[in-house]
This record gives C-alpha cells, sequence and structure tokens, in this order.
C-alpha cells in the first residue's frame, strides 16, 4: 500500500474514534472550588493530618518540612496544655477534626552526683597530649585538688582541678570537643 493511502486511513480511522470526555481525560485537573478543599499551601489535606499526627504520636517538640517549593511547619507547645500549631492555615474540613493534645513528656530526673563544671568556653581534653591516658576514668577514684580534664582556652591549656573527693561516676564531654562556660563535664559520687 502507497503511503499516501496509509495516512489517509489512519486519518479516517481517528476520525471515526469518539473523543473522550473531557473531565474523564487522563491527568484533568479537578474543578478550583473542589481542589481548594483538598490542597494547603501545596500540601493535600490527609498528608497534613498526617504531619500533625505524627507530631502528636512521637512527642516531638517541631517539625519543618521542606520539599519542591513547598513547606509547612508543625509545632507542638506542650506549655500550652500540649495544642499544636502549624505555620500553614487548615481549612474549615479538618477544623471539624480537632486534634488531641500531646501527651506530656515524662519527666527527666537529674543524674544525682555532683559536677564538675567547664569555668570557660574552650575545648575539653581528657589527657595531657594526643597519645597519653586520659587523666581520669569512669570508676575511678579522684582526691581534692587532683587534676580531671585540660581546656583549651585561647592557646592556653587550663587544667580543671576536682573540687570534691569521690568516684568518678560519668564522662559527659567527648574529647576534643567545644565546651560552654558552665556545661557539665563529669558526675562525680562523693565519698
Amino acid at each position: 500500500m502507497p503511503r499516501g493511502a496509509e495516512r489517509k486511513k489512519r486519518a479516517r480511522a481517528g476520525r471515526s474514534a469518539p473523543k473522550p470526555p473531557r473531565a474523564a481525560a487522563a491527568g484533568a485537573e479537578t474543578p478550583p472550588a473542589e481542589k481548594a478543599d483538598h490542597v494547603v499551601a501545596g500540601f493535600q489535606l490527609h498528608e497534613l493530618e498526617r504531619l500533625i499526627s505524627l507530631v502528636q504520636s512521637t512527642g516531638i517538640g517541631e517539625l519543618e518540612l521542606n520539599s519542591g517549593g513547598r513547606s509547612v511547619r508543625i509545632s507542638a507547645s506542650p506549655s500550652n496544655g500540649g495544642s499544636l500549631h502549624a505555620a500553614v492555615a487548615v481549612p474549615a474540613a479538618a477544623a471539624a477534626h480537632p486534634a488531641a493534645p500531646a501527651p506530656a513528656p515524662a519527666p527527666v530526673e537529674p543524674p544525682a552526683g555532683k559536677a564538675i563544671v567547664s569555668p570557660m568556653v574552650g575545648t575539653f581534653y581528657r589527657s595531657p597530649a594526643p597519645d597519653a591516658d586520659p587523666f581520669v576514668e569512669v570508676g575511678d577514684v579522684i582526691e581534692v585538688g587532683q587534676t580531671v580534664c585540660i581546656i583549651e582556652a585561647m592557646k592556653l591549656m587550663n587544667e580543671i582541678e576536682a573540687e570534691t573527693k569521690g568516684r568518678v561516676a560519668q564522662i559527659l564531654v567527648d574529647n576534643a570537643q567545644p565546651v560552654e562556660f558552665g556545661q557539665k563535664l563529669f558526675l562525680i559520687d562523693p565519698l
């Protein structure tokens, strides 16, 4: 069959097939009024509900999500009775399903013992040199005035001494980590 006849045959076949209605076409957009009920700031309503549920069930304080030009921040503030705050306005349909308050966090008990705190801002070192043994280990008994670590501040090495006799219960800072003024370095069980 010549090429021209083949084209005419295809064209006739295309004309005889009915076109699908516009609303039923694949990828057709929903009317704007209907879409507004289901999309907020680029997020589907069910996506926002899942994020709020995640914040409530995990007890995290805040969740911020940025993706594909969309962003939302959901925060739970336990000081306000566990209410949730979202940076995206939720339509009236979502307001009909109020969120349950987030569970109150379990009280955190302070660790027992006396703390040795950093008297300055600097870098914490457990030993006098990189290849030397640490000044103290967990379980060691220390005396008043014994050096427990060094804090480097402005290229000066400052030896930090114990102020009480006791047993090292916990070392709270990793070697070569920055520390702040007043930050707890060690917990000591007094003897």
